[in-house]
């Protein structure tokens, strides 16, 4: 083809477009863009939920994808930091040390934890209108905020912008501390109704440790304390907590955590413990625990706001209802100890 071919071409082009809505436009442009993607032989993840997760006034997009990775979008979580461009790309990804590139400051680097670099590595995908996108796992988010907090406490910080960041990530911290961010994204998209249940069992997989911790020892003194104070029971240093709490336990904390999770413990308790011994927990130290101490703070704190244990449980049911069909646990005496 010559060069006049060549622009004669061009032109009929432009001239076509002209007559193209902007849909049709955006329409051709996204396929031609799948037909570069599938010559190249590169598979793409797609995303088959989004949203918005909206924490304060901070707007982050997310997506959930086909393989259940939930993702937010690289622009957003810049945005997120307080970043004042957003990212485009790999343009602020720096792969030769698998991290985004506002995380490369030689400052921040005492500050990184291995498992960062891990979750670290930007992903592209499709969007629900086929357009592509970056994105990190949204278990990135909490973990950068993590560095930058301590890298403030350290007062390492110099650069303006950094402490702009900290400010930031004080916000997001204080909204990811009563949920986490995985139930977070899923409610933004609406994922979270339509979980499927392999998913659940890995939840459940990770929920479930592998060593053996006295659960007594992982709760509050004041879950205890205001317990007694609401089923009217003197609490003493010495006493034996009376056998129904582990009725009221069954009820206010295990049941309400995460479906499944009730009888899943009851199950690992007959495969691993005999009923004669004090029972223990399962949960670990990666997901369990964390989870189990949340759902104890919002227990504990309503608490502290009621005289009344009718009324306490009424709020409760509003805001942790109960997963249905869960079986009794504590229920044995022996697996009760005096709180510490």
């Amino acid at each position: 083809m010559t060069n006049e071919d060549n622009q004669l071409q061009r032109m009929g082009g432009a001239a076509r477009a002209k007559k193209l809505s902007p849909d049709e436009r955006q329409n051709i442009a996204r396929t031609a863009a799948h037909a570069r993607w599938e010559k190249a032989g590169k598979v793409i993840p797609k995303a088959i939920y989004e949203g918005i997760l909206t924490i304060g006034d901070i707007e982050i997009p997310c997506a959930v994808l086909e393989d259940g990775t939930r993702v937010l979008t690289q622009s957003g979580v810049m945005v997120a930091l307080g970043r004042s461009r957003q990212a485009k790309g790999r343009q602020y990804y720096d792969a030769d040390v698998n991290l985004p590139a506002f995380l490369t400051a030689k400052n921040l680097k005492p500050f990184i934890p291995d498992e960062l670099t891990v979750t670290s590595s930007q992903i592209e995908f499709k969007t629900l209108s086929g357009t592509r996108a970056f994105g990190y796992r949204a278990e990135l988010l909490p973990k950068v905020c993590g560095v930058f907090l301590d890298a403030a406490t350290a007062n390492v910080l110099v650069e303006r912008t950094q402490k702009h960041i900290a400010e930031r990530a004080l916000i997001l911290i204080r909204g990811f501390a009563s949920v986490g961010i995985i139930a977070l994204v899923d409610e933004a998209t609406g994922y979270q109704y339509d979980r499927p249940r392999r998913d659940l069992e890995e939840y459940l997989k990770k929920f479930l440790a592998e060593g053996l911790r006295r659960w007594v020892r992982t709760f509050p003194g004041d879950y205890f304390k205001h317990l007694c104070r609401l089923k009217g029971v003197q609490l003493r240093p010495d006493m034996k907590l009376p056998q129904y709490f582990g009725h009221l336990t069954n009820d206010l904390v295990w049941r309400r955590i995460a479906p499944g999770l009730l009888r899943a413990l009851k199950e690992r308790r007959s495969e691993r413990g005999s009923p004669s011994n004090k029972l223990h927990s399962w949960t670990s130290d990666e997901l369990g625990k964390p989870e189990l101490l949340l759902h104890l703070g919002t227990v504990v704190g309503i608490m502290k706001i009621n005289t009344d244990y009718d009324v306490f449980h009424e709020q409760l049911d509003t805001i942790a209802p109960i997963y249905p069909d869960e079986p009794g646990l504590f229920d044995d005496p022996k697996d009760w100890e005096k709180p510490n």
